[in-house]
């Protein structure tokens, strides 16, 4: 008999996949084929992360000296004496998880299809440059924070995955906060919010809008999306850092205008109108 957890595991991840209900898990996940082999086989991708987290450290090191530097836009009140931290996303942003992608494509499955069981392997490899950068970090005394939407009976699992591949992960208190642990939905701010009272945030990485900003900001038409790029212009590079996913995420659901396509045809004709030649 399953436990309630383990129902409610089902019902988010249901919920999470019914935007793809109606589309062929093989047809759908082909032609995400060359993202992930962009991602397994591309020295400029490895080269890209290396470069974001290379700029990442000189950040932190500015945000050290300046105690009016915070990075959330959740910071309020007094937090220039409080203790440094960074937050950090954990899927495609300190974890590498294409082997997962690869999969699916060579199985005809899409997420949250296998995806459990791939977590409870313990076995995700490292994104390029994030133990070099999160060790400079420890380093310079800033606490790390891991905020993932991974759900939170997968604790366990990516706790030790982490711990595991030698990165910095304290005890002392709850530093990786997950879905649906404490009530906390896909939006991250309440996590955010919940870090920056004690604590004065330097940098926020991620790979979505949602590891920055909050959902209802992020989860708009591709067009408007773009736009939020240039809104938060003075931010990308100096305190916020994206790595680049290629594979999935909430950019692709946007150009259905995050509604669900009726087939992989009709969802194909809307990445084709997509295109601005």
């Amino acid at each position: 008999m399953k436990s309630l957890a383990q129902i409610f595991f089902i019902l988010v991840f249901t919920l999470t996949n019914s935007i793809w209900s109606s589309v062929d898990d093989k047809s759908f996940q082909e032609q995400s084929l060359l993202s992930v082999l962009y991602a397994q086989t591309s020295a400029e991708f490895s080269a890209n992360n290396i470069q974001t987290y290379n700029n990442a450290k000189l950040a932190l090191d500015r945000a050290l000296v300046d105690k009016s530097w915070t990075a959330a836009l959740e910071q309020d009140g007094s937090y220039r004496d409080k203790m440094p931290a960074i937050i950090l996303d954990v899927d495609e942003t300190v974890l590498d998880n294409s082997a997962f992608q690869a999969r699916t494509i060579i199985e005809g499955l899409s997420y949250p299809n296998g995806w459990v069981e791939y977590v409870k392997e313990e076995n995700s490899t490292l994104v390029s440059g994030v133990k070099d950068f999160l060790l400079y970090a420890k380093d310079k005394g800033v606490k790390v924070f891991y905020v993932t939407n991974r759900i939170h009976i997968l604790e366990n699992a990516t706790k030790k995955n982490i711990k595991a591949l030698g990165l910095p992960f304290d005890d002392d208190i709850d530093v990786l906060l997950m879905r649906d642990e404490n009530g906390w939905t896909r939006d991250k701010t309440s996590r955010r919010t919940l870090v920056a009272k004690d604590h004065r945030i330097l940098l926020l990485i991620g790979d979505q809008l949602t590891d920055f900003i909050g959902a209802n900001e992020s989860y708009v038409f591709h067009s408007e999306r773009k736009k939020i790029a240039d809104k938060y212009s003075d931010m990308w590079g100096t305190k916020w850092f994206v790595i680049t996913n290629p594979m999935y995420g909430r950019w692709e659901y946007s150009i259905y205008d995050n509604k669900s396509p009726e087939s992989e045809e009709a969802a194909e004709a809307i990445r084709i109108n997509s295109l601005r030649p």
